[in-house]
């Protein structure tokens, strides 16, 4: 099978990156494809996957080793082999953070805002509330006014009581009167979720992975560790614009947002190469069972279907 140049360097490029964060790059890999089947892998073959995208032994066992350290991960030992899975509170945390990468690009708005009031909070706590609800995509619309135009309420609620905070904030909805969006409105949305920069780097996403769609479109049979390599680092470099994207109704986005062309191409391109690399997945990962299982059913519908 042929191998594509220009996935050739965008490992190369990742690989020369200072540093080199491995334990974003193993959430990645984690999120994307092994949670979707079973959630566990040997140690052995993890080091062996991550080798050819710059991590050596080393960085791979120091960040697994921090992983599990945080709750994410945990280990069990069969022989003189390591298997780290999932744990369940790390289970949830990675399909809550997955859960935008795949889900339905711009749900119907009903012109709804769900509001956070945290005054009743002591500032450090209220900081640390800040930052969670940040997360959650949520906006600082005024002092101590935290909102979010299509939050998630079960993620924002299990939120409020992992922060055993949500007998002492106002959370409330509140209803537009009149139009969805009116200029102060967008002018506001603007300014809260500084959506300039965030298209500044859906437009460099779209600079670098364009040209690969066309080399991977043409290529009729392609490499399954390249298939591998470019899914792995297409969610990776998604993710981390994704996670800061507060996901706001198309209503109240600007005019041609480079945010929507950004999710058409990160699906087309997956589209074309997960199977290719499921295959690689399947011959090169362990269990203490053997291979990895199949996919998950709910795999497949990523993206509105695969």
């Amino acid at each position: 099978m042929n191998r594509l140049r220009c996935i050739e360097e965008l490992v190369d490029d990742f690989k020369n990156q200072r540093p080199i964060r491995g334990g974003s790059l193993i959430i990645t890999i984690y999120g994307d494809a092994i949670s979707p089947r079973g959630g566990t892998v040997w140690l052995g073959s993890l080091i062996k996957l991550l080798e050819p995208l710059g991590l050596n032994q080393r960085l791979v066992r120091t960040s697994i080793f921090r992983l599990t350290k945080d709750g994410w991960l945990s280990s069990s030992q069969v022989g003189r082999k390591s298997f780290y899975s999932l744990t369940d509170t790390g289970r949830r945390r990675f399909e809550s953070a997955f859960r935008r990468i795949y889900a339905e690009l711009y749900p119907e708005w009903d012109g709804k805002w769900d509001l956070v009031i945290n005054t009743q909070l002591d500032i450090e706590l209220r900081k640390v509330v800040k930052k969670e609800l940040e997360w959650l995509g949520f906006g600082n619309i005024a002092p101590s006014v935290m909102a979010h135009p299509m939050a998630d309420m079960i993620e924002v609620n299990g939120t409020l009581q992992e922060l055993c905070v949500q007998n002492d904030v106002i959370h409330m909805n509140s209803e537009l009167v009149g139009g969805q969006t009116s200029t102060p409105l967008k002018e506001l949305v603007n300014e809260c979720w500084n959506l300039n920069q965030l298209a500044d780097d859906y437009q460099l996403f779209l600079e670098r992975f364009r040209p690969i769609l066309r080399a991977v479109e043409n290529q009729p049979e392609l490499d399954p560790e390249q298939c591998f390599q470019l899914r792995t680092l297409l969610i990776h470099h998604y993710r981390r614009i994704l996670l800061k994207d507060p996901q706001l109704p198309e209503k109240l986005l600007p005019a041609d947002w480079s945010g929507t062309s950004a999710r058409v191409l990160c699906r087309n391109i997956y589209r074309l190469i997960f199977q290719g690399a499921e295959n690689f997945l399947s011959d090169t990962q362990e269990t203490a069972d053997g291979r990895l299982p199949e996919p998950a059913p709910r795999f497949y519908k990523r993206f509105g279907g695969l």
